[in-house]
């Protein structure tokens, strides 16, 4: 795969997955032991002024975050977490999620991340020596999570390949389904691209035949004219937390209207 986390880090679809996740780790942590796993975790931190300045998207998801005059509590906390390792407003560092989760864990929490490119998982591992409860593995993220369920405790899973290839999709279907085999009140969060309108259709009906439900979170920046290009994306938050369609809305609406082009909207529906 040629897919480098590096080189979308901050982009306006990174705004929107990963303040859908701080907002579901939040809200798992009001009581039990949380487990966090990651199954396409790339490298935890990101240099905006090496790929991600050749990119420029950064430009116009993170640093436009950055300098808003107003925020809903949800894309605040956000800008809070990448604030405290950038110097002030200036964004050259973003940190992905595996060091979103890692700086909010509590003790008797935990975080697996899985990466399969070596060089990737190698700097995820140097990225998490700060936390001990925090560990990381070369594998295939869409088999991993089965095997490091915990028996007891909150889980949440964060599915987020990098559709490339044809068969991401229904991998992606089948690891949901199998992590809720075994644990039935796993809370997954599946991200993807929006090109086309059939593409998310036939993968909506990839969940359906699944027997998973819960809501999707869906943020178009333009209408869906040139399947060519990312023109949005969506989470489909499986066992979404109680509360949750609320904070979604606000984020997808914002990310929409702020960054977004006339005609893109930002929605929350049940599937």
């Amino acid at each position: 795969m040629n897919y480098r986390h590096s080189f979308h880090a901050g982009n306006f679809a990174d705004l929107v997955k990963h303040a859908l996740l701080l907002d579901s780790m939040a809200r798992l942590q009001q009581d039990r032991p949380l487990t966090v796993i990651d199954t396409h975790a790339g490298r935890g931190l990101y240099d905006l002024s090496g790929d991600g300045a050749r990119s420029r998207e950064a430009e116009a998801g993170i640093a436009r975050l950055m300098s808003a005059d107003a925020l809903p509590p949800e894309l605040a906390r956000l800008a809070d977490a990448v604030r405290t390792r950038n110097a002030g407003d200036t964004v050259r560092w973003y940190p992905g999620s595996p060091v979103l989760v890692a700086e909010r864990l509590r003790p008797g929490d935990a975080y697996r991340g899985f990466e399969l490119r070596p060089e990737e998982a190698e700097a995820l591992t140097a990225t998490l020596a700060l936390w001990p409860a925090a560990a990381a593995s070369e594998a295939d993220g869409y088999e991993a999570p089965p095997g490091v369920l915990p028996t007891d405790g909150s889980v949440l899973v964060l599915i987020d390949p990098p559709f490339e290839r044809p068969d991401d999709y229904r991998r992606a279907v089948e690891a949901a389904r199998a992590t809720r085999s075994r644990r039935p009140d796993a809370v997954i969060a599946i991200w993807l691209p929006i090109k086309d309108a059939e593409t998310l259709d036939a993968f909506v009906r990839g969940l359906e035949a699944a027997r998973l439900t819960g809501l999707m979170a869906e943020c178009r920046l333009r209408p869906l004219t040139n399947p060519m290009k990312m023109n949005g994306c969506a989470v489909a938050l499986i066992g979404a937390p109680y509360g949750a369609e609320t904070s979604a809305r606000s984020i997808v609406e914002w990310v929409a209207t702020t960054l977004g082009e006339p005609g893109g909207r930002g929605e929350v529906w049940r599937f």
